[in-house]
């Protein structure tokens, strides 16, 4: 089983560190190369740079009200959720269509419907912060 991961390029996961603006502020973000080009990619669906789109992240997570604690792993899991909500159709893998013209609350509600409970339920509840 553990072939299939550990046989793979091991520059996916060599840390890259980037400097980056947000909100205007100057910091350096440290994430593994694996990460970055999925941050590309979705950046590249709406004709973000990878700055722009962190940047983006980071102030839409704030006027939410809930801020990241840890911005490396929020960026983390964005990336996954990404991948995930692809792999379930819930978002188009065809690039030309824009993140940003998709129905986000439709696909929140689908989500809820649907894996995001079961696969929770699945942790152990220390796991989860219990």
């Amino acid at each position: 089983m553990c072939r299939l991961f550990i046989g793979a390029d091991p520059a996916l996961w060599q840390s890259v560190t980037r400097s980056v603006r947000i909100d205007g502020v100057a910091t350096s973000i440290r994430l593994e190369s694996f990460f970055w080009s999925i941050l590309e990619d979705i950046g590249d669906r709406d004709g973000m740079s990878v700055g722009r789109l962190i940047g983006r992240l980071y102030v839409e997570s704030l006027e939410e009200g809930h801020p990241p604690e840890n911005f490396t792993s929020f960026l983390r899991v964005c990336c996954g959720r990404y991948l995930a909500l692809q792999l379930d159709g819930l978002v188009p893998t065809d690039r030309g269509a824009k993140i940003a013209s998709l129905d986000a609350q439709a696909i929140l509600a689908r989500e809820e419907r649907g894996y995001a409970k079961p696969l929770l339920a699945d942790f152990p509840r220390a796991a989860r912060g219990h």
